[in-house]
C-alpha cells in the first residue's frame, strides 16, 4: 500500500486533518473512509493495509489528534462530526463514499447519512454505543453521566475506570448500577491522583453527546439501503453491540457479525489486537454485497 499523504481541510470551529492511501483521481472502486471517535486516523492503519486495491482515507476527528478546534473547548454532538465528515467527503471530490465506522464513529455515520445520504454509497456502522436507545436506556444513560461527573469531580483515571468496566459490562445494565463500588483505576494501569485536566475527547468532548444521541430514524428508513449494522462475535451482548442491535431492529434489518470484539480489526495500534485479517476479509465481503 502507498505510503499516505497528509492533508488537511478547515472547517468552522476546527482544522481537520486527514490521510489518504492510493489515488482520488484514478480508481475503480468508491474511496473507502475508516471512521472512529473518539478514535483517530492512527487506530485503521493494519485495516487500511488489507485494502490495497482501494483508495482509503482516515482521519481524525475533531479535537483529537491532529485535527485542532478553534472554537473553544466543550462537548461535540454527533451532528457536529457529521457535518465535518459531510465537509471532508465534498473536499475530496470523490462521489459517494464506503464508510466503515467504529463506535462513537458508527454514531456520528448514522447522523451523516440521516442529512447527507447523497454522499455515502454504503455505511457499515461497527456497534454504535447508542446508549439512549436500548431497552435498558435509564439505567445506561445514568451510567454513562455518571462517568462523565466522575470525570469532572474526580479526573481521567477514576472516570476511565468506570468507562472501561461499562463497556465490558455484558447484559442489560441494572438499575442500582451507579450504587456499586467505583473500579480502582489502578487495576487497569490508569493514574489515581487528579492531574486537573479535563481536555480528555472521550470524556470530556464525546462522550455523552454520542451515547445519548437520538438517531433520525425517519430519515434512516429511507436510506436504509445504504446502512448496514455490525456487531462483534464476542461482544454483541455489550452496551455498543446491543446499540447496534437496537439500530438494525428499528430498522428492520439483521446486524452482520463481525469476527472478534469491539475493536476486532485493531492490529498493534494499541496493544489490543482483534482479528483483522479475518475482520478485513468479512468487511470485504459484506462491500462486495453491496
Amino acid at each position: 500500500m502507498p505510503d499516505p499523504v497528509t492533508e488537511t481541510l478547515d472547517v468552522p470551529g476546527a482544522t481537520l486533518t486527514y490521510d489518504v492511501r492510493g489515488s482520488l483521481a484514478e480508481r475503480d472502486q468508491p474511496v473507502l473512509l475508516l471512521i472512529g471517535s473518539p478514535m483517530g486516523a492512527s487506530g485503521f492503519p493494519t485495516l487500511a493495509s488489507h485494502f490495497t486495491d482501494r483508495t482509503v482515507v482516515t482521519y481524525d476527528p475533531r479535537g483529537v489528534e491532529r485535527s485542532v478546534r478553534s472554537d473553544g473547548s466543550g462537548a461535540l454532538s454527533p451532528d457536529d462530526h457529521a457535518a465535518d465528515l459531510a465537509a471532508l467527503i465534498e473536499a475530496l471530490d470523490a462521489g459517494p463514499v464506503d464508510v466503515f465506522a467504529s463506535s462513537g464513529g458508527a454514531v456520528n455515520g448514522l447522523a451523516l447519512v440521516a442529512q447527507r445520504p447523497d454522499l455515502v454509497r454504503t455505511l457499515i456502522a461497527h456497534e454504535p454505543p447508542l446508549a439512549g436507545i436500548v431497552p435498558d436506556r435509564e439505567a445506561a444513560l445514568a451510567a454513562c453521566e455518571d462517568i462523565y461527573q466522575t470525570y469532572q469531580r474526580d479526573g481521567m483515571g477514576p472516570a476511565m475506570a468506570k468507562f472501561i468496566a461499562l463497556v465490558g459490562f455484558e447484559g442489560e445494565i441494572p438499575a442500582d448500577y451507579t450504587d456499586r463500588p467505583a473500579p480502582d483505576p489502578a487495576m487497569f494501569g490508569l493514574p489515581t491522583e487528579d492531574d486537573g485536566s479535563r481536555d480528555n475527547a472521550l470524556l470530556g468532548q464525546n462522550l455523552r453527546g454520542c451515547t445519548s444521541y437520538q438517531p433520525d430514524f425517519d430519515a434512516l428508513t429511507k436510506a436504509q439501503d445504504r446502512i448496514v449494522i455490525g456487531v462483534g462475535e464476542e461482544s454483541a451482548g455489550q452496551l455498543a453491540g446491543r446499540g447496534g442491535k437496537a439500530v438494525a431492529d428499528r430498522l428492520g434489518t439483521t446486524p452482520v457479525v463481525f469476527p472478534s470484539n469491539h475493536g476486532g480489526f485493531l492490529g498493534d495500534e494499541y496493544g489490543m489486537p482483534g482479528k483483522p485479517t479475518e475482520f478485513a476479509a468479512r468487511l470485504r465481503e459484506v462491500l462486495a454485497g453491496r
